[in-house]
């Protein structure tokens, strides 16, 4: 075949696995074995709105009962990261009913209550760090119900490229879960997914890394639009069958795909299986800079702020040789990412220097040393190592506490380290307490990179790990653009970083910043930081730390306004991030005044959390209960901000231009979205598809 057909062919296998079912998604759960029928997802609408560092995310589903009895609804999906779940509305008698944000035992009373006698009652609970579930009852016999979320979630920007993800696979890592529950992840009727990006500098170019068929049209400059759905995959999925069936009958395999009806049958419905992942590109040439958004209604009143520090690209690469531990997870909780784990690491060991050295650990219920102590880097160790690697699968339980000891206990202390853990961190044999962990930790001066597998993964544990040590953790998956991920990761891993970061802001009264404690900041990462502040003005800014033991400061002055009206969602991102600080502390240190302070918090603010939960209910209900309609309010604030902005051009939101902050441009990855990452990437996935109709 010529080079441009395997191009082309290669393109469209691509598209072709981003459908191929996953072991666990997102979907309507029935328990298992219970006689009860499943009911049907009728429609799935996601809406997403990116602007001002922030994103929003809307989901409308439509959830529909053919049997002869009134059935209730129960649909889990992902925690997406750092995002805060503010709306749950369920259309009753053809009205829509707005959530309310109740302590979670007394939501759930109600709940239980309400369903028992027959009346419409919805809920959203969060179980634990792994996903967010909403009940609805009763869903009428032989009738739909409509249901609406909407979430809101930080949009950083890394090496000048953003990331959205909107997720779909839930991980697996939930055993008690999967066992109880059977998911019907399928749409049966329309699915779509849109996306609006309003930036305050420009976009290059957006990329869907296992969505190549979405639509993608720029405004301007500043905003671009993204839409996806079910008419656009069928098509795609269809002109890949027609390929694989062509490339069978070339290798003289002459049946059909018709006769292997576990891949031809799985796309009658649209299923909720694969991540969407959004990249969007910057220019090269952006300056370093601090960008700010506020929320200040009343000059008398408080007001809400989110800084942004997007550093130049003063931090100098590593000279020096450096010794490399990969511990990998290769659990049973492993299943369905392993595969992606496996092309991450075998990219990262083709970008170490011949100075370096490397050592991999695997790690289930016991640690094996795959490398048998260091290996200096070579063409030929690299490969060997590699070719080792793809023999592997994932299996057992999960000691993640005897594979970080392992690894910290082999380290040279005569040679810069770093340990590089890629986990889910479903932590389940031998030791489990964070506080073990982060002990560990301070038995050694090391940095430790963690690369964050799947939607449910034990987000809490590695990132606190990861804080603790000065490191930095990374999310992953399946639907990632794996080399791009590795280059983002090796250029921190591989330059100076700015450690024992501290700011301090004078000249307007600021509290309630958070995150309490910055810790480190590598090269191409972003500080947000979000506060509170009381008069408007001129303040000084002053960001210091260490680069390479030396002292460094940098600082600025900005104004902060007396009033503002056109982002009152950053008063939900704060809300969450203190949440997420004092949920933070409670894992070493359980205090009662914490639950109490983030139950506080997410009432006021309208947050689901472990202690709260959103519950939908009548009018004449909520007045039974006591309950009133401040999220309801909340809510119409936003939306009306929202079509302010709209309505608007897309508003510059950098603070420092007449007194820079930093020199210099900001670090860029480099390229640009072209065909040749998106045709290695497909070759690689694309020699397991082909093997698997061999």
């Amino acid at each position: 075949m010529k080079p441009t057909f395997f191009c082309s062919f290669f393109l469209k296998v691509l598209i072709f696995i981003s459908f191929l079912p996953a072991s666990h998604a997102a979907g309507l759960l029935t328990p298992k074995n219970s006689g009860l029928p499943d009911l049907e997802l009728q429609e799935h609408h996601v809406e997403t709105l990116i602007e001002n560092g922030f994103a929003i995310t809307t989901v409308t589903q439509t959830f529909n009962n053919p049997h002869a009895q009134d059935l209730e609804a129960i649909y889990s999906f992902p925690v997406p990261e750092q995002a805060a779940v503010g709306e749950l509305t369920v259309w009753i008698n053809g009205n829509p009913v707005t959530g309310e944000v109740v302590e979670k035992k007394r939501a759930k009373q109600i709940y239980n209550e309400q369903k028992a006698q027959g009346r419409h009652v919805g809920i959203t609970e969060q179980n634990g760090y792994k996903t967010f579930q909403t009940s609805v009852s009763p869903i009428k016999a032989q009738q739909n119900t409509k249901v609406r979320l909407r979430y809101f979630q930080p949009a950083f920007v890394d090496h000048n490229v953003g990331r959205y993800v909107y997720p779909l696979e839930d991980g697996g890592v939930d055993e008690a879960a999967n066992a109880f529950w059977s998911t019907n992840d399928k749409v049966k009727k329309a699915f779509s997914f849109t996306l609006k990006l309003r930036s305050a500098y420009p976009i290059d170019a957006i990329r869907l890394p296992k969505h190549a068929q979405a639509k993608i049209s720029q405004v301007s400059s500043n905003e671009w639009q993204v839409s996806l759905t079910n008419s656009q995959i069928q098509p795609a999925l269809d002109a890949v069958t027609q390929e694989l069936e062509a490339l069978h009958r070339e290798a003289n395999h002459q049946e059909s795909l018709e006769e292997h009806p576990a891949h031809t049958t799985a796309y009658a419905s649209t299923q909720l299986n694969q991540d969407i992942v959004v990249y969007w590109k910057h220019p090269a040439d952006l300056p370093g800079s601090v960008d700010l958004v506020t929320y200040k209604p009343d000059a008398n009143k408080t007001g809400t702020f989110m800084m942004t520090f997007t550093p130049g690209d003063d931090l100098k690469p590593i000279t020096t040789g450096i010794d490399w531990v990969f511990v990998l997870d290769q659990s049973g909780s492993m299943h369905g990412k392993y595969h992606t784990l496996l092309d991450g690491v075998s990219q990262a060991l083709g970008k170490l220097r011949a100075q370096d050295r490397f050592r991999i650990l695997l790690f289930d219920n016991k640690t094996t040393d795959l490398s048998n102590g260091y290996q200096s880097v070579s063409p030929e160790s690299v490969n060997q190592m590699i070719s080792q690697l793809k023999q592997t699968q994932p299996r057992n339980g999960t000691n993640l506490y005897q594979a970080l000891h392992q690894a910290l206990k082999g380290l040279d202390q005569d040679r810069p380290s770093g340990v590089i853990l890629v986990t889910d961190g479903v932590a389940n044999v031998g030791e489990t307490k964070q506080k073990k962990f982060i002990e560990l930790l301070d038995t050694i001066d090391v940095r430790l990179f963690t690369f964050v597998m799947g939607n449910s993964a034990n987000k809490p544990l590695l990132k606190a790990m990861t804080k603790h040590s000065g490191g930095f953790s990374m999310n992953v998956s399946n639907s990632d653009d794996i080399v791009g991920r590795v280059l983002q990761a090796s250029s921190k891993i591989t330059h100076h970083a700015i450690h024992n970061l501290q700011l301090s802001m004078a000249g307007v009264d600021t509290f309630d910043l958070t995150p309490e404690r910055i810790g480190s900041l590598y090269r191409g990462e972003q500080l947000v930081v979000f506060g509170h502040y009381r008069d408007g003005g001129t303040t000084q800014l002053r960001l210091t730390g260490t680069i390479n033991h030396q002292e460094k400061v940098y600082s600025t002055e900005i104004n902060m306004p007396n009033t503002s009206h056109l982002n009152p969602e950053i008063e939900r991102l704060w809300a969450f991030a203190t949440i997420m600080d004092l949920r933070e502390k409670m894992v070493d240190f359980p205090s009662e005044d914490h639950q109490k302070a983030i139950t506080d918090i997410a009432l006021q603010y309208g947050i689901v959390t472990p202690y709260t939960s959103m519950l939908v209910v009548e009018e004449a209900v909520k007045s039974q209960y006591q309950i009133g309609n401040k999220n309801k309010q909340r809510l119409q604030k936003e939306k009306k901000a929202r079509e302010q902005r709209q309505a608007q051009p897309v508003a510059p939101t950098r603070a420092d231009e007449s007194q820079p902050m930093f020199t210099g441009s900001r670090p860029s990855s480099g390229g640009s979205f072209n065909l040749g990452v998106l045709f290695l990437i497909g070759f690689l996935l694309s020699k397991r598809i082909v093997k698997r109709y061999s």
